[in-house]
């Protein structure tokens, strides 16, 4: 799946080339206030993000939240710190997207409050949350 994604000033783009199938709905705590819906790759591989960014740098959770410094909108997040592979993982917010282009996207719902585990898909999918 490829698409495109922007924040409301359009500063802030993304391209997704490749991710993982779904769309995460998390409902940690920042997750939660922030209502995105991250799909996910590797930095500079699946996923290439472009323009000026402030981040808010999760204390306990090794990833950054970048966010448009004009328009306030949460394009994505970033890991800290690369891997043993020097790979940095990176998710952007879909809802970024433009609507038709992810609507088919399942979404995926995960625990990153209490359990930090994927639950079961129910059926829905991104179109369901814009209708």
């Amino acid at each position: 799946m490829e698409f495109d994604g922007a924040c409301h000033c359009g500063a802030v783009t993304y391209r997704v080339t490749r991710c993982e199938e779904g769309a995460t709905a998390c409902n940690c705590t920042v997750c939660r206030r922030y209502s995105a819906l991250w799909a996910y790759d590797w930095e500079g591989e699946g996923i290439t993000v472009s323009g000026p960014t402030t981040a808010y740098l999760r204390d306990n959770g090794g990833i950054g939240f970048h966010f448009c410094p004009t328009c306030g909108c949460v394009a994505y997040w970033r890991s800290l710190s690369a891997g043993a592979d020097g790979r940095r993982r990176i998710a952007v917010n879909v809802r970024l997207a433009d609507p038709e282009a992810v609507a088919a996207m399942p979404i995926d719902n995960f625990d990153g409050l209490e359990t930090f585990q994927d639950l079961p898909r129910d059926g829905r999918q991104v179109r369901h949350l814009w209708s």
